[in-house]
Parts: C-alpha cells; sequence; structure tokens
C-alpha cells in the first residue's frame, strides 16, 4: 500500500522533509526506493540493492508464509512487478540507482554476506574520511 500513498506529493513532501531531518542526526541507515536520489542524494555511502524478480518474488512469498499469510509466488512476481513498474515511470522520484550508488545485486547472496559488504563499503568510507586531512 506503500506506492499509492507515496505518489501524492503532500505525502511525499512531508515524508521527504522527516527523513532528511532524521538523516542529518547521522548514525542511520535508511532504507527506501528514493532514499539515495532524493531523500539524502549526499548520503557518505549510496548502495542500491537489488535481486532478480524471481529472487525477490520468491523471498517475499517465504517471508508471507513465515508470518502465516496466505501467498502464491505467482501472485506475489506479479505484484512485485506491477510496482517496479509504478515505481519507475513515477514522475516525482522515479525508482533508479543514485550516480554514486555502490549497486549489489543480491540475487544469489544469503543476508548475512550482504551485510558483510555493506559493513565493509561503511568501513572504507569511513576510513577515507579519517584520512582526509
Amino acid at each position: 500500500g506503500v506506492s499509492p500513498v507515496s505518489a501524492y506529493p503532500g505525502v511525499r513532501h512531508a515524508l521527504t522533509a522527516r527523513q532528511r531531518a532524521i538523516g542529518k542526526e547521522g548514525g542511520v541507515v535508511m532504507v527506501g526506493r528514493d532514499i539515495g536520489t532524493v531523500v539524502l542524494p549526499d548520503a557518505e555511502v549510496q548502495v542500491y540493492l537489488d535481486a532478480s524478480l524471481q529472487e525477490r518474488a520468491r523471498r517475499r512469498h517465504l517471508e508471507d508464509r513465515r508470518h502465516g499469510k496466505e501467498s502464491k509466488l505467482g501472485d506475489v512476481m506479479a505484484e512485485l512487478r506491477r510496482r517496479d513498474q509504478s515505481d519507475s515511470t513515477r514522475a516525482a522520484a522515479p525508482l533508479r540507482p543514485a550516480d554514486d550508488a555502490v549497486i549489489i545485486d543480491s540475487t544469489n547472496m544469503i543476508a548475512d554476506q550482504v551485510v558483510d559488504l555493506i559493513l565493509a563499503l561503511a568501513r572504507q568510507k569511513s576510513d577515507a574520511l579519517a584520512e582526509t586531512p
């Protein structure tokens, strides 16, 4: 239900302002389809996390089932495809990687591998900033 609501300019404006305020406090990990391009384009570490449609649908389907929610893999895949299309073609803040984002394809990775990779990126950035006079 997030995509239709976030398409309203007033909602998007209010939420973006609040998210930016949170981000300026520092020390946050923020997730969303327009965080790197609209909300926090100057974030120190930009990651665009992706996976194949099939893998994202499989993961969502398993998550639904773990939570006792009835789920059909084909339906989940169709919904994700629809949301991807809607989010990537909307006029305001379309889904796309930030220019300086590190793109991670997690299709063949487990969660711990993704976390380790992102932590390594954050450490590299932190080390680079510490070396800057």
